[in-house]
């Protein structure tokens, strides 16, 4: 059977054998609701909020908007988005004065080619757009104490702003349980010192902290928070398909509209776990494989299907790197990924170092598989060999090298998009 992969900004076709296929994890496509132009969709959900007044209404009384768009790691379409938000917002109050605000939580500053590619030129070049700096600290206001206990420090425009609106996309997340809503907020426009101890190693490793899984998720509750204490009003989040194109949209008050966008995606994204010693997976494709940081979130898809001791295949381009000096040296500078876990899992809250949950994360994974194979023609194979995996140039390569570690040809459970399903563990076929 040959399947199409998504890889970089095209696919790669993985040759399987009929015999050796075990399953393929895919989410339920059936019930998708949009079949027309993606700027209907999205004038349909802004015309019937859920639970909240029209963004003109909402805008018609207010001086100054804010609107949280996320950055250069998520494939948002604010091509289309966008420029359907500003409008209605004008439409309610022509003179409001409106700022962009690039919300890029612990990332790396969007550029300006990357906001001339996210939102074309003429956004660019007539709007006010910033970009968020978590470590900028003269840029933040505190706004209270999180119920983990974390100071909650939020981009100063918060206090500027008479109305804040947001927009992003859906999706599993592979420990905030989905994206969207109030990630926008937290960890989107805070400082570094409340991201990470949100992102401490106990909330990483906590039970509930998993894909599709909100109710008791500690990360969750500080982010509904964060987003209270901000005055996020309005959100616009969509869900896309596998060709990153709009399905659904939905729109309206902060934490109902994105609860009922995260309840319909996550009855389609659920799928029983199959295990297999081999589990080939992607990141979706770009931009969300443009880096092994963000490369972790699909190989938890695998994780859920393998036994102690299987094989990950992860179709990922890696084409911007590592991600994260941070992310990479703890694993350059440690023997071993077992080392790494130890090393963060004893890290306080209050001490919580850059970059190390998607450590922590890729070492669980990485300490459960006897080895992780990279398949990727654009990354540096070094820089891969020194986080402990493997690299492939082609996927025929990365089979080989699996059937070498397990010693013969065995059974495979494939997930096209490992973000783009919710594996339910407890119920492995």
């Amino acid at each position: 059977m040959k399947i199409k992969i998504p890889y970089y900004k095209d696919s790669i076709s993985a040759d399987i054998p009929d015999w050796r296929l075990k399953a393929v994890l895919e989410p339920a496509h059936e019930g998708s609701r949009n079949t027309g132009p993606e700027e209907t969709e999205v004038e349909r959900a802004l015309s019937s909020p859920v639970n909240s007044p029209l963004l003109s209404a909402l805008a018609s009384d207010r001086k100054n908007v804010l609107v949280i768009t996320s950055d250069h790691t998520r494939p948002v379409p604010s091509r289309i988005t966008m420029p359907v938000i500003l409008r209605h917002i004008r439409e309610g109050n022509p003179d409001a004065e409106i700022k962009i605000l690039i919300a890029t939580g612990f990332h790396r500053a969007t550029t300006a080619e990357e906001l001339a590619d996210k939102f074309g030129e003429e956004i660019c070049s007539e709007e006010n757009i910033i970009v968020h700096d978590a470590f900028a600290s003269s840029e933040m206001v505190f706004k209270g104490v999180l119920p983990s206990g974390g100071e909650l420090h939020i981009n100063r425009l918060v206090d500027w702003a008479d109305l804040i609106v947001a927009e992003g996309f859906i999706e599993p997340h592979f420990f905030a349980g989905f994206s969207g809503g109030r990630k926008s907020i937290l960890p989107g426009i805070c400082s570094e010192r409340t991201i990470m101890y949100n992102h401490n190693a106990q909330f990483i490793a906590h039970p509930r902290a998993r894909t599709g899984s909100l109710d008791g998720n500690p990360l969750h509750t500080d982010m509904l928070f964060a987003s209270e204490k901000a005055g996020l009003a309005f959100i616009l989040n969509v869900v896309l398909d596998e060709n990153k194109k709009i399905t659904e949209a939905f729109a309206g008050h902060p934490v109902d509209a994105h609860l009922k966008g995260c309840g319909i995606l996550g009855e389609r994204a659920r799928v029983n776990a199959v295990a297999s010693p081999i589990a080939v997976t992607s990141n979706g494709g770009y931009p969300l494989d443009q880096n092994i940081y963000q490369t972790v979130k699909g190989m938890t898809a695998a994780e859920s299907c393998i036994p102690e001791g299987g094989v990950i295949i992860m179709i990922s381009s890696c084409c911007n790197g590592h991600g994260g000096e941070g992310f990479y040296n703890w694993f350059k500078d440690s023997a071993s990924p077992g080392e790494v876990w130890e090393k963060i899992s004893s890290i306080p809250p209050e001490e919580s170092l850059p970059d190390q949950w998607e450590a922590q994360i890729l070492a669980r994974i990485l300490k459960k598989c006897s080895r992780a194979i990279i398949v990727s023609s654009h990354a540096d194979p070094q820089m891969i060999k020194d986080m402990h995996m493997l690299h492939a140039e082609t996927f025929e390569q990365a089979l080989s090298l699996a059937d070498g570690i397990l010693g013969s040809e065995e059974k495979i459970t494939l997930i096209p998009d490992g973000v783009g399903v919710i594996i339910n563990e407890g119920t492995i076929q």
